[in-house]
């Protein structure tokens, strides 16, 4: 199964390393590795949840999410995005903006009579409003998670009250329009304060249509089985399955944001962007995404959801922060492995305590010959 899931990746990855070595040599080769384990380490958050979704898409769906989301993910986020918002910035067309990102000139102001700057340099400049639509999808996403009440939790102490708190109508919502307002009025630039709030209102925005339109053609989560009883889990289609997908996509780009941005500190040339954050890092994170689903990791280790909901919450933190404070991705990066890895833990552990149960429990409802 292993071989079948990663084998189209792994063979995806050497044919990147290998274009990448044909296009610029070592350093080029190098540079896409990078790229890929980054992407790969901000991501894996990503993976858990799109695991979540998509187990619940029909195997038609799923095959439509790992073939055009891929592309979609790609050329969509990981090359045309970056590209569009330099057209929007700087007033270039299509092909001015892909020409100054694979030829950056050595003067900025020779090729931009008006005084501004460089590909690289437009993008980051941009990153304020990429940061408040991503970091108020992901908030929200966090948030309405958090303040749902659950059979299970993971850090009990802290869910439960906020469970409770959830009751209140519209409160996740509240959070985040509250969130929003502080960070344009003591993070963001005055030049940028109206800019993002617009960007994370957008944001919010559009996790609750996406949200709205995937609940509003929802399954039902189990069919009658031959007793009366719940039975199989039921796969969504058609709607409700196309819905589901639009919400990944949304999902995935919002993951996306951060590592498209901080693969700037590495290179500005999008070629080698698209070979390693998209065709290795996009391919691996999918893969994954898939392990999951078909090994049933969520089932038996039931804590990862509530990791991975908690690297969302501290990655739109810090996307938000991000609009006025530098963060290191390395920072992001590792404090998504550790909500995930600690939860990872705390399953294994459970998994283990509820074993002698078990054999306890079917000790006991033996029948005494």
């Amino acid at each position: 199964m292993i071989t079948r899931i990663f084998g189209l990746s792994i063979a995806i990855t050497v044919v990147s390393l290998v274009v990448a070595y044909l296009y610029g040599g070592l350093t080029a080769l190098a540079l896409c590795a990078i790229l890929g384990i980054l992407e790969v380490s901000l991501s894996f958050d990503n993976a858990v949840i799109n695991a979540t979704v998509l187990e619940r898409m029909s195997e038609f769906w799923q095959r439509i999410f790992l073939t055009v989301g891929v592309l979609i993910a790609v050329f969509g986020m990981r090359l045309i995005f970056p590209l569009a918002i330099v057209w929007v910035t700087a007033g270039l067309n299509p092909v001015e903006a892909f020409d100054l990102a694979l030829n950056p000139p050595a003067d900025d102001a020779a090729y931009f009579p008006d005084g501004s700057a460089s590909y690289e340099t437009l993008l980051t400049d941009a990153h304020p409003q990429i940061a408040a639509f991503g970091g108020m999808f992901l908030a929200m996403l966090f948030l309405n998670f958090i303040f749902e009440e659950r059979d299970i939790t993971w850090l009990s102490w802290l869910e439960k009250p906020l469970a409770k708190a959830g009751k209140l109508d519209m409160l996740a919502v509240v959070v985040a329009g509250t969130g929003l307002v502080l960070v344009a009025e003591f993070l963001a630039d005055a030049e940028d304060r109206s800019t993002v709030l617009v960007a994370g209102l957008l944001g919010l925005i559009v996790y609750i249509l996406v949200d709205g339109l995937g609940s509003m053609f929802h399954t039902e989560e189990f069919e009658e089985g031959p007793q009366g009883g719940p039975s199989t889990l039921v796969k969504a289609t058609g709607k409700a399955a196309f819905f589901l997908f639009l919400y990944l996509e949304v999902l995935d780009a919002s993951f996306s944001f951060d590592g498209v941005i901080g693969a700037f500190a590495i290179t500005s040339d999008p070629i080698i962007i698209a070979l390693g954050l998209g065709l290795i890092g996009a391919m691996f994170v999918r893969s994954i995404t898939v392990y999951l689903v078909r090994q049933g990791t969520l089932s038996d280790y039931v804590y990862l959801e509530h990791g991975a909901h908690w690297a969302i919450g501290a990655l739109a933190t810090i996307l938000l922060v991000s609009i006025g404070v530098h963060v290191d991705e390395l920072i992001t990066g590792l404090i998504g492995v550790a909500f995930i890895g600690a939860a990872l833990v705390s399953s294994v552990m459970r998994n283990r305590k509820a074993e002698p149960d078990a054999v306890e429990d079917a000790k006991e409802s033996a029948p005494v010959s």
